[in-house]
Formats: C-alpha cells, sequence, structure tokens
C-alpha cells in the first residue's frame, strides 16, 4: 500500500511537474514578442547653404562695413557619422570696409559636432581671409618714417591710421548649447587666436548666450519668432612694432573690452529676420586705436595708445536688421 501510494504520488508529482511546465509553456506562448526597434537610417550627407544682408556687418561689438550695407553667403558640406555626431567643413564670405581696402572677408572653417541629449557642442578652426588689401602707413607725415615694406605711402584717413597690407587669422573655438526644452536654450562659447586680426596680439574671447523661442500658433501663418542676447568679453594682448606710437615703440596694449546683443527675430520657412541692438564699452580713442578707422575724427580722446585724439565710431551703439535664407539639401531640396 505504501509502495502504491507512492507510486501515485510520484505520479502526481509528475502530472503536477508537467502541468507546471505546459502552463509556463502556454504563459509564453501567449506572449507577443517584438523585434527591436529598427535602427533610424541616418543621411551621412547633407549641405547646408544661405545668404543674408544687413544693413551693418558687426563682429563682436564692432562694424566690419562701415556701418553700412553688407551681404554675405555660406557652403557648409557636412558628414553625419551616426546620428550624435556631425563633422562640417564650410566657407562664408562677407563684403567688409576695411581700412586697407581688402576686397572681402572669406572664411574657411571645420570641426564636429557630438550631442548628448540636450546637450549640443561644437569644436573647430574658423579661418578669416582678407584678399585685395594694401598696405597704409603714416609715412606721410613729416619726421615719420614708413613702416610698409613697399615704396607706396598709402594714408588711412584723417588720422593717418596704419594697417596691414594682410590682415588674416585663424581662430580655435569651442561652444556649447544646452536645450532646456522646446522654448529655451543656454550657451556659451571661447575664442582664441594667437595672432588676432595678424597684429601680433593674441586675442581670446568668450561669451555667454541665451535664446528663447516662442511657442509654434503665437503668430499666424506659420510664423514664428525669439528673443536672444549674448554678452561677451574680447581680451587683446599686445601688437607687434607695425602698431607702435611714441610711448610704446615695440607694440601696444590694446583695451580688453566688453560686448553685448539683445534682438527679436521672426522665422517663416527657409526665412529669417533678425532685428537686432549691438554695443560695446569701448571708448572711442581704444576703438580708433584697435580699428584704425580711416573715417576716425579728430575728438579730443587721447590715450597713450591712442595719441592723435582721434575716435572712431566702429564700436559704438548700433542697430542690426539682418535678412536671411537657410536651408539644408536634406530638407529642402529633397
Amino acid at each position: 500500500m505504501g509502495i502504491v501510494m507512492n507510486k501515485a504520488g510520484l505520479v502526481a508529482v509528475l502530472v503536477a511537474a508537467g502541468m507546471g511546465i505546459g502552463a509556463a509553456g502556454a504563459a509564453d506562448l501567449g506572449k507577443v514578442y517584438t523585434k527591436a526597434p529598427p535602427v533610424v537610417a541616418v543621411d551621412p550627407w547633407d549641405i547646408a547653404f544661405g545668404a543674408g544682408i544687413m544693413n551693418d556687418y558687426v563682429f563682436r561689438g564692432v562694424s566690419q562695413s562701415n556701418h553700412k550695407p553688407s551681404v554675405t553667403a555660406y557652403f557648409e558640406p557636412r558628414y553625419n557619422l551616426t546620428k550624435d555626431v556631425q563633422l562640417y567643413v564650410g566657407s562664408s564670405f562677407e563684403s567688409i570696409s576695411f581700412t586697407n581696402r581688402a576686397a572681402a572677408e572669406v572664411d574657411i572653417y571645420g570641426g564636429i559636432r557630438p550631442t548628448f541629449g540636450a546637450l549640443a557642442l561644437d569644436f573647430g578652426v574658423w579661418g578669416y581671409l582678407y584678399p585685395g588689401g594694401r598696405c597704409f602707413d603714416n609715412g606721410g607725415i613729416p619726421g615719420v618714417s614708413t613702416v610698409c615694406p613697399d615704396a607706396n605711402v598709402n594714408l588711412a584717413g584723417p588720422a593717418f591710421n596704419v594697417m596691414k597690407k594682410d590682415v588674416s587669422f585663424y581662430e580655435f573655438y569651442a561652444k556649447a548649447t544646452y536645450t532646456v526644452n522646446d522654448s529655451f536654450a543656454v550657451g556659451g562659447n571661447v575664442f582664441y587666436s594667437p595672432n588676432f586680426l595678424n597684429t601680433g596680439a593674441e586675442g581670446t574671447y568668450a561669451s555667454v548666450t541665451a535664446k528663447v523661442t516662442a511657442p509654434g500658433g503665437w503668430l499666424p501663418n506659420g510664423v514664428g519668432s525669439y528673443l536672444s542676447g549674448e554678452f561677451g568679453r574680447q581680451f587683446l594682448g599686445t601688437s607687434d612694432a607695425f602698431y607702435s606710437v611714441p610711448a610704446f615703440p615695440n607694440g601696444i596694449n590694446y583695451a580688453d573690452y566688453n560686448t553685448w546683443n539683445v534682438g527679436i527675430g521672426f522665422t517663416y520657412k527657409v526665412f529669417t529676420l533678425d532685428l537686432r541692438y549691438s554695443d560695446t564699452n569701448l571708448s572711442k580713442g581704444d576703438c580708433n586705436a584697435f580699428t584704425s578707422d580711416f573715417t576716425a575724427s579728430q575728438t579730443g580722446f587721447v590715450t597713450a595708445n591712442n595719441p592723435g585724439g582721434f575716435g572712431s565710431k566702429w564700436c559704438g551703439a548700433t542697430g542690426i536688421a539682418r535678412l536671411s535664407v537657410d536651408m539644408t539639401a536634406m530638407t529642402n531640396l529633397k
């Protein structure tokens, strides 16, 4: 009887086990197993390009076009290593009005843009080229020696400012933008040049930025809008002897300065209208020493760097209106 009972118990255990396995198998069969989400295809190549027109080309608070209208255009091929890492090179053009009569500003740049969630970074090098310039010096003043290597003496306006034939230079840069939400983003930028504007002086620019984008539908007919601003400081070193003055025969120590801008923009499809206020804390005398402004006038702004007392308006408050069109091949030309 005990043996029978044991057999019966064994059978019961086996049946129960079998039922348990069967129940588990049934439960597994009842599950819906889905495949892993497909990897989103990323088009490796893209090209960004655009153009714009503005009433004044202002770079870090300083007019590059003598407060006159300027046109610009750019072309930027991009290669996406992944959806979060992009390599790029590019070139841009801006019309300018420099003392050395350079034909234009032609920029060549390249870098990498990695993205980590809401944080977008950008590292690269930017070259600023100014072809077609002539050397301007003050050799026309009696008793003052020429500094240009050629025999031609070109006087830069009533201030007798000097400027090299070639003021091309390059900068290394690092940028960061953190997108807090769909409406707000903050950022920071650092640029460094060992020879800013080919003056012989080091230059470092650091700034913080903020942008508020209006929610969609705030304006009618698909028009978007934003508010943005930047506060930066340009640090400058000592020039070489080309830009010397009697008090500093080996070169002048350029004044560091703050610059800021704030503006409102409107977007419609590929068009952007940006209206902006820009200013610096540079005095007119220090501005003249820094820019060699050929339109500088006698204002009495005498400093050690600016013994002639001429002043420049290139670094003062100004309003900027810019209309631009920006496109990418994958978005706008497909």
